[in-house]
């Protein structure tokens, strides 16, 4: 099975073709097609190709299935004996993708 190694949203990915995966938002409407250029690794089928830092010419198209929010995250602030207290909700901005296609370094998967 072949497998590459992402890097968006300042985080890495293992991904493979037809992985559905939740990414930081990207600006990117509902059924839009993806293609991220920061490939740090490729394998399968006993070759392993390793980009210092990217491998050259390698690709993984994805398909944009839905922008969403990730579950909220309570951050709460004290400072003891001062009557200090805050309590704040967040919920980070996500995208959903379903890998299409790896290419690259000689290795090429389609869904």
């Amino acid at each position: 099975m072949t497998y590459a190694v992402i890097r968006t949203g300042g985080k890495q990915y293992r991904v493979t073709p037809d992985a559905v995966l939740t990414v930081e938002k990207l600006e990117a409407e509902p059924g839009a097609t993806v293609t991220f250029h920061e490939v740090l690794m490729v394998g399968g089928e006993g070759a392993l190709v390793v980009g210092a830092p990217t491998v050259a010419g390698a690709t993984v198209t994805a398909t944009v299935v839905e922008q969403n929010r990730g579950d909220k995250i309570i951050v709460f602030k004290k400072k003891r004996r001062k009557n200090y207290r805050r309590k704040k909700g967040h919920r980070q901005h996500q995208t959903v993708l379903r890998i299409a296609a790896i290419n690259g370094g000689g290795a090429t998967a389609a869904a």
